[in-house]
This record gives structure tokens, sequence and C-alpha cells, in this order.
């Protein structure tokens, strides 16, 4: 092999490695990233799986409405919309004497991930839900629960142990799409690989490599760990959704 290419090589690895604290700061943003649009879509989406399920018909019709076009609508439009429609002066925020600065750009992913995401867990939720099957919501009437209580301590901590599945598939897809926000500007990790792109144009192959393989353990944890959780609290003798 020629040496000048082993020796380019190697320099291209050697940039990559010498920019690895830059590349894992936007792997720690990416993390947060969705970890709040997660929360976010779970304190939007469970709500609404339950009115899909037990609202009336005018409320009905108005979650799964929303939930449609959210759901029909492209990622990227969805962040470019809440990026120029709700953009706000950056929120500076002090926790526990830390002032943290929110910029547009990650209000912005924030709703944009969280709100889409939000879409998709209605329907995760909504399947857990009906999926308890209707004799337990009449067996706790019968004992004189109201239908409220019925919901609340009977069919929602099943519902929510056999959602496990398919709220693990949502954390993954909501991980990787954190990489779209690069359309609005936050420098997130795959952001900050364009950078280095621009920075340094002869280590592109290794600088994708690099970032697939954060992307892959980020993954790969996830997964790992949801899959503990599901195990510890999987409903014994039941099938999980």
């Amino acid at each position: 092999m020629d040496p000048t290419v082993v020796a380019q090589a190697t320099g291209d690895w050697a940039f990559v490695l010498d920019n690895a604290p830059y590349l894992l700061v936007g792997a720690v943003l990416t993390v947060v990233l969705t970890v709040v649009s997660m929360l976010l879509g779970f304190l939007v989406g469970f709500p609404a799986g339950i009115v899909e399920v037990y609202g009336g018909r005018v409320s009905t019709f108005l979650v799964e409405t929303v939930g449609i076009v959210l759901r029909g609508t492209p990622i990227v439009v969805i962040l470019i919309f809440m990026y120029f429609v709700f953009s706000t002066p950056s929120l500076t925020l002090g926790l526990f004497d830390v002032t943290v600065t929110l910029s547009d750009a990650f209000i912005a992913s924030v709703l944009g991930l969280g709100l889409r995401s939000a879409a998709y867990q209605s329907q995760i939720f909504r399947g857990a839900l009906q999926s308890v099957d209707e004799g337990q919501l009449e067996a706790a009437r019968s004992v004189g629960m109201s239908k409220l209580e019925a919901i609340r301590h009977v069919v929602v901590p099943q519902a929510l142990r056999r959602s496990i599945p398919g709220f693990q598939n949502e954390v993954t897809i909501v991980l990787k799409d954190t990489s779209v926000v690069f359309a609005i500007g936050l420098a997130e990790l795959l952001t900050r690989s364009y950078d280095l792109f621009v920075r340094q144009t002869t280590a592109v192959l290794e600088v994708v490599l690099f970032v697939s393989a954060i992307y892959f353990v980020l993954t790969f944890i996830t997964n790992r760990g949801l899959d503990l959780i599901g195990s510890y609290y999987e409903i014994p003798g039941g099938e999980q959704a």
C-alpha cells in the first residue's frame, strides 16, 4: 500500500480521536434531547391513549385527529414549524444554583420530537389498554370501584407493563430522530460531525463510522435497559402486548 495513503488514514483517525470530546458533547445533548422529548411524549401520549379508549365522542375525535396530523407530517416539517412559529427569546432557568439557558432550537426540538412521539405513544398505550380484558374492569366495578378507580388501579398498571416493548421501540426511534434537528441548527451529534466535515474533509468516512458507533452504543444500552425493565415488570403468567 502507498505509504502516503497509510499516513493519511492514520492522520484521519487521529483527527477523529482528537475531536472525540467535541463529538461526545453532542452525544450528551442527543441523550438529553431524547429523554426530555420522551418524557413530554409520555405526559401527553398516555392521557391521549386513555381518552381514545375511554373518552367521549368529541374528545376522542379531537385526540385522534391531532394524532393523525402529527403522525402524517414529516418530522423535519414539524421541527421547522415549531422553530419559526413558536420561536421565543432564549429561556434561562435557575436550577439548584446552576444557570441553564435553553435556545430556540432546543425548545423547538423538544416540542417537535415530544409531540410527534406523543402521537405514537398514544397508540402504544391505546393498544395496551385495550389488551386488558374488559372482564377485569367489570369485576372491579362489581366490588364497588368507580369507573375511574377501576381504570386507575386495575387497567392502567397492567397496560403500562404491556406497553414496555412498544415504548422501547419508540425510544429507539426518537433517539435516531434527534439527528433531524440538524435542520434547525441544534448542535447535537450529527450537527457536530458535519462541523468536522467542513474542517477536515478527508476524514469524512472516519467521522461517520465514529458517530455511527456512538449511536449504536446508545441504542444498544437503551434497548438492553428496557429489556431488563420489561422482564422485571412482566406480568406473571400473562402475555406482553
